[in-house]
Formats: structure tokens, sequence, C-alpha cells
């Protein structure tokens, strides 16, 4: 007689006693051997158990065998590739169990658990193994998940004297920033011409050509390496800042350019095959309007390409002192 817990394929999982019951009815039994309980409290390869009873009406031998394991197998865990970055994973990954168990031996593979979300910096997959025995043992794999990229918004240039100021606003999880320009520097299809770690939201970039065109990109990543970005054009100009060169209106334009140290006013001249405009403003910037008077004549912002200049001047408008052009650029009005 046994009193223990039976697990699988003959394996007990809990403390096992074993009792022999010697009966001889019709005899009187003379001696046993092996026939003593016996406990066992730890774990135990399969042992054959003899128990011999002599009568005198003959002898019988009765074995039996009995194993026993108790304790858990031990389970390790690993994930099916290294983390992303930093520590963090960013797209799914398979978490894989693995055990092994000195008496039972593993019953079969352990679960593989595979882990896409949800985003958690302090995620757990569980697997479990079972041994031979029908022992259960769980074990837990921690890691981090990201998978949701920063995002870049509002992201604008603002023309220059021939620079661009480039803005935009990053969310709070970004780490780095990244202001790439095509074309490049010194002749690069592409080159990067921001980066830094802090949450920046702005850059000037400088040493643009007036006329040229440029795409500017925001590229942000957060901690786990998820990236995203932004693109804007951008019309490079001199110092005369808008209309961008050769940009199409669909309306009177604002002629703006950059203010030169010292000059009291500026004298602004529009030609379409012939100057059709010549303006003296005291700020840096000229509203143009669908029909204006010159030299008696009434003009009219016909279709066509329009070329402007600006010159700086100084002290009284009477005294025609004027500086260096500061430069000249085109507007095209559709036709």
């Amino acid at each position: 007689m046994t009193f223990g817990t039976l697990g699988t394929n003959g394996w007990y999982v809990t403390t096992l006693t074993v009792n022999w019951i010697v009966v001889d009815p019709e005899s009187l039994i003379l001696s046993t051997t092996g026939c003593e309980a016996l406990t066992f409290a730890a774990d135990s390869p399969p042992t054959t158990l003899t128990c011999k009873a002599v009568s005198d009406g003959g002898e019988s031998t009765k074995s039996r065998t009995v194993k026993v394991d108790k304790t858990p197998p031990t389970v390790g865990s690993a994930a099916s590739r290294p983390a992303d970055m930093n520590g963090w994973y960013n797209h799914p990954l398979t978490v894989s169990f693995s055990a092994t168990d000195d008496m039972a031996g593993v019953a079969a593979a352990c679960a593989s658990v595979p882990y896409g979300g949800p985003d958690n910096s302090g995620a757990v997959v569980a697997g479990t193994c079972r041994d031979n025995a029908g022992n259960v043992a769980t074990a837990a794999f921690s890691l981090k998940y990201d998978a949701t990229p920063p995002s870049v918004a509002a992201l604008r240039t603002k023309a220059g004297n021939r620079r661009a100021d480039i803005t935009w606003q990053a969310s709070p999880d970004t780490r780095l920033v990244e202001v790439s320009r095509a074309p490049g520097v010194n002749g690069a299809a592409s080159s990067v011409v921001y980066s830094d770690r802090a949450t920046a939201a702005h850059y000037r970039d400088l040493g643009l050509s007036a006329g040229r065109k440029y795409t500017y990109m925001v590229a942000v990543s957060d901690e786990a390496g998820n990236r995203a970005g932004q693109t804007v054009l951008h019309v490079g100009t001199g110092a005369l800042l808008s209309p961008a060169p050769a940009q199409k209106v669909s309306s009177p334009p604002l002629l703006a350019w950059t203010p030169v140290k010292g000059a009291t006013y500026y004298n602004v001249q529009l030609l379409r095959g012939r100057r059709v405009l010549s303006a003296w403003p005291a700020k840096t910037s000229l509203q143009l309007e669908r029909t204006w008077v010159t030299n008696g004549r009434r003009q009219r912002l016909q279709p066509g390409v329009y070329r402007w200049y600006v010159w700086p001047g100084y002290g009284r408008l009477a005294a025609s002192r004027y500086g260096r052009r500061l430069g000249g650029s085109t507007f095209v009005v559709p036709g």
C-alpha cells in the first residue's frame, strides 16, 4: 500500500510512504525480509523494493518499483532576437522558454510566447514548462516595448538672406532630432545639417543659393529607435525675401526684403518688360495693389513675369542718396 500523490508516468510528486501488508490466513508467517514501511521524503530515482515472507506453508516474494520527483523543473527564457535600441524592443518578438530537470526529465518542448504590444516599459511575458512527473514551473521574461514612433508637426521654413529658419514641434518622447537637406552640402545629394539629442525646435541653415529649391526633412527618434519625419519645400532667397524667386502668385503679393542699417527709406522698382512702378516705402515691405498709377498712367497687375529691385536710401528722400542695390528677384502672375 502506498500513500502519496501520483503524478504522470508513474512518478510520485509528494512524499511517498510504502507499507507492505503480509497476511496468510491458513499458515503461520515465520519471517519477513524487506517488508518494513519506507518513506521517501526526497526526490528518488526509480527504486525497486522487494518484500519476502516465509510461512510454514512456503514463501512469497513481491516487488514494486517506485520513483519520486517533487521538484519542478528549472526554467530559463530567451528572446528570439536582441533588443532594438537602448534595451527597448520596437517590433514583435518571441520569447522561448526551456527547462532542465535532473530527476524525471523534461516532458516536451516548453511554450514559446509572442509579444507585440501593448507598449510598456515593464512588460512581462510568462511561460510554463512541465517535467515527466507532471510538475509545472513558470518563468517570467521582462522587457521594454515601444512600437509607437514619436511625432513631428508644424514644420515650417522662413526665408532669410541666403538662409532658412526651420521650425517644428516634436512630441515629448523625442530623444534625437535630425535635419537633413537636399541638395546637400558640397555637391552631395543630401546632407544632415543638424543633429542633436536635445528637443530643439528650430534650426537656421546658412549658405543657400537664391532661387534654388531645397527639401528639408526633420526626423525625430525616440529612445526605442522609432523614427518619424516630415518634409517641407523651400526656395532660397537673397536679400529680397518674398515672394520667392519665380513664385507664382494668385493675388497682389507683399514684397519684402531684409533691412539695411541706417536706411531711412527704400526705392522699389517693378518691371514687366519696362518699368511699371517705382515706390519709396519707409518700411522693409511694400504691398502691391491690383491697379496703381505711375507717371499719370493707370497700371494693372497683368499675367506675366515681373522683376523687382530694391535700393536702400539714406537721409531725406529729396537728397536721393542711395546705397548699393540689395538685389533683384522675380514673381509670376499666371494667365
